[in-house]
Parts: structure tokens; sequence; C-alpha cells
């Protein structure tokens, strides 16, 4: 397959351009222990409605609604797990937060626990 170089700048440039979002993305993260206590852990938008057994769109609506807090890094969705546990505690069944606390343990609980 022969490629001329008009179509290969093209494509070095979306790569360029996309390379360089990605990078943008890694920074953001790589400074999250500045903003967020060190024991603090993040879900993304995968991994919660994996864990609750919901769709993204349901996630999608608990966040509109305000129900649910949320932040964003570049364009992916990011919640605290101890955001997550009040919402869960607050909105879902007995069973899902059962659930969720032995994925999750509160390190308060963990504590108690320990002693």
């Amino acid at each position: 397959m022969y490629i001329n170089n008009e179509d290969f700048e093209k494509w070095m440039q979306k790569l360029s351009k996309k390379l360089s979002v990605i990078g943008q993305d890694l920074k953001s993260l790589i400074n999250t222990d500045k903003v967020f206590d060190k024991d603090e852990k993040l879900l993304d938008n995968q991994d919660l409605a994996f864990l609750l057994k919901i769709s993204k769109r349901t996630l999608q609506r608990y966040r509109s609604s305000g129900k649910l807090p949320y932040f964003m890094i570049g364009h992916k969705t990011y919640y605290k797990v101890n955001d997550v546990r009040v919402f869960v505690h607050t909105h879902m069944d007995y069973w899902t937060s059962q659930e969720f606390d032995k994925k999750h343990p509160n390190e308060d609980n963990k504590d108690e626990k320990e002693e």
C-alpha cells in the first residue's frame, strides 16, 4: 500500500493533536494528589456503572438531576468514592449499599473492625 506525502502529513497532524490532548489529560491526573486526600479513590463512569449494575445513561440522569456529584478531566467523568457512598446509601436499596461497602469499605469502618 502506497501513502503519498500529503496523506502522511495529515495523519501525523491528527496523531499529534490526539497526543497533545492525551498529554493534557495525563497532566491533570498527575496533579490529583495535590487536589484530593491521599486516601481518596476515584471511579470512572464505566467502573461505577458496572459496580452499581446500572447503565451509563442512568448515571447521566443522576448527574443531571444533581443527585450524584462528579467532575470531569478532559472528556472523562470521575466520581469520588466517598461521594458515591453517600449517594448509594441515600438513593439505592439496602443490598446495593451493602455490596458497595464490601467493595469500597469506608476508612472509618476499617479502623473500627481492626480494633
